[in-house]
């Protein structure tokens, strides 16, 4: 069974700069709630609350959001604010959080590694804290499913337009198995779009395997023997699709990428309009605008 749960947060949000010059993107609001909360709502959701954040010294802001804090919710309830109190209480006790620092040669796989030296010989699911989905049944959940039908590495796939390949891993496709899944035998990092074997988008939810931990640490090994490049997991992934079975499931659901400027405040403006107060009033502001 899957778990526990890896989120790796040690990157540093260089496309948002100056905005992620002190604040981690990770800690970036959609509507009002970080987006690691999202993140961390969305596992727990999903029946995974072991969860592991792999971080640096620069984001420490993410421990302290989800530390207790009996002094705030003392003074809150002092002052008559008992829901309040109520929901900072919740947020410190949402799951059961580990934090490990980053240590490693640079890439997305390194977090991965050093969180599996920690958990053992199991599966886990890795996402990152840069997107937001808005399902019925979580990504996670949806994941989840994926792997206790295959019991083999999971991608988590979104169908795209052709021309935005060059932004994405995008998998070959061996087999179509229906109900959205997809035995692949490969990943293509960031093809030309003329060069894309597949109109799917790998976008940053996996389940993993000790056999993909395995070919990242074939890969760690490598680099320190001639150190240079960098460690990915999309390659562990690629490479052990050639002699075993990984699969995609395509999530069914609407994706918001906050992890570029333009991406982030799309994400935010979804979030304003579905909120259940404040969206009426505006839609009615955006319309007097004239916005769309």
């Amino acid at each position: 069974m899957v778990r526990k749960a890896v989120i790796p947060v040690a990157g540093l949000g260089s496309r948002l700069l100056p905005l992620t010059r002190a604040l981690p993107k990770e800690m970036l609001p959609i509507g009002d709630k970080p987006v690691i909360e999202h993140t961390i709502r969305e596992l727990v959701d999903s029946g995974i609350d072991d969860i592991i954040i792999v971080t640096s010294g620069r984001k420490s802001l993410i421990q302290q959001h989800f530390a207790p804090d009996a002094d705030l919710e003392l003074q809150l309830r002092a002052a008559g604010k008992d829901d309040l109190a109520d929901e900072v209480r919740e947020v410190s006790s949402l799951a059961h959080i580990t934090y490990l620092y980053q240590n490693g040669p640079y890439g997305n796989g390194t977090p991965i590694l050093n969180a599996a030296r920690v958990i053992g010989e199991e599966p886990f699911m890795v996402l990152w804290a840069d997107d937001v989905f808005v399902s019925e049944v979580p990504r996670a959940r949806q994941l989840k499913a994926a792997y206790e039908a295959t019991r083999a590495p999971v991608l988590a796939l979104m169908p795209m337009e052709l021309e935005d390949a060059s932004r994405y891993g995008v998998p070959v496709v061996k087999e179509d198995l229906g109900g959205g899944r997809l035995l692949i035998s490969g990943l293509v990092e960031k093809p030309a779009p003329d060069e894309a074997p597949s109109r799917y988008a790998a976008i940053g939810g996996y389940v993993v395997t000790p056999g993909v931990i395995g070919e990242l640490e074939a890969r760690t090994r490598a680099w320190h023997r001639h150190p240079e490049g960098e460690i990915y997991l999309t390659d562990a992934l690629h490479d052990h699709a050639r002699t075993h079975s990984v699969y995609g499931q395509v999530i069914d659901g609407t994706w918001w990428d906050t992890g570029s400027p333009l991406n982030y405040l799309r994400a935010q403006f979804a979030a304003a309009l579905a909120h259940p107060v404040h969206g009426p009033e505006l839609r009615k502001l955006a319309q007097d605008t004239g916005a769309p």
